[in-house]
């Protein structure tokens, strides 16, 4: 423990006074800093000007990383006959229809993305109070819901993230490794973010992006120039 204690001190230490820094900056410092003995993941969030609680304030999307993420994702595909065919030779883990719903009822949840085919919606809708709260709900806004399943599941596996806003105006999402090169990363943060600016609801008032930070799973948070975030330094 006193190790552990040790190195959180240290991080904190070279982050201290150190605030809304040009992204390239940012990543170094979280990269610098990251001495966890497996690869943490880099997640940025963005605090939002706007009130979930509001329909038209609703902020959700989907972006493809230009660099990946990192991870390995396990997809789930409620497909039948030729669309279940495509899923697998696409790359599908679990492909399924009635028997795939018994076991998502029965617990059993070994994927990090679920897609459907439209015609499957009356089953995979019974799921909803299961998937909905792991945020694995398929979503025609965000191309889960599809007829082209081999895409969606190409994309799922080649470094698509998904993000919704949370209760407090917060989206966040895990946009690569600490192993990843530097400027790998700025380019994935740089993508995700200008993806939440385009998904602007018409319902947001004032400033819209108010803040934006990143940090590796087990170190400190720092934030970041909102320009130098977005491209516009």
């Amino acid at each position: 423990m006193a190790k552990v204690g040790k190195r959180i001190r240290a991080a904190r230490a070279a982050f201290a006074g150190k605030e809304n820094l040009p992204l390239e900056q940012a990543v170094e410092l979280v990269k610098a800093n990251a001495s966890a003995k497996f690869d943490e993941t880099v997640e940025v969030a963005v605090n939002l000007g706007v009130d979930p609680r509001h329909a038209d304030q609703m902020v959700r999307g989907s972006v493809t990383l230009p660099n990946g993420t990192g991870k390995t994702v396990r997809v789930a595909v409620f497909a039948r006959g030729e669309k279940a065919d495509q899923a697998r030779e696409a790359g599908a883990d679990i492909v399924g229809a009635e028997d795939l719903m018994q076991e998502v009822m029965g617990g059993r949840i070994d994927f990090d993305r679920c897609i459907a085919t439209p015609d499957m919606m009356p089953i995979v809708g019974r799921l909803g109070k299961i998937l909905g709260p792991r945020n694995l709900m398929p979503n025609p806004k965000l191309g889960t819901v599809t007829t082209d399943v081999a895409e969606a599941v190409r994309a799922a596996k080649g470094g698509q993230v998904q993000f919704k806003v949370e209760k407090a105006g917060i989206v966040h999402a895990g946009v690569g490794k600490v192993s990843f090169a530097a400027d790998k990363l700025a380019e994935n943060i740089r993508a995700f973010v200008e993806a939440v600016q385009r998904a602007k609801p018409a319902g947001a008032k004032g400033t819209y992006l108010k803040k934006v930070s990143i940090a590796s799973t087990m170190g400190p948070g720092v934030s970041v120039d909102v320009a130098s975030a977005t491209g516009n330094a």
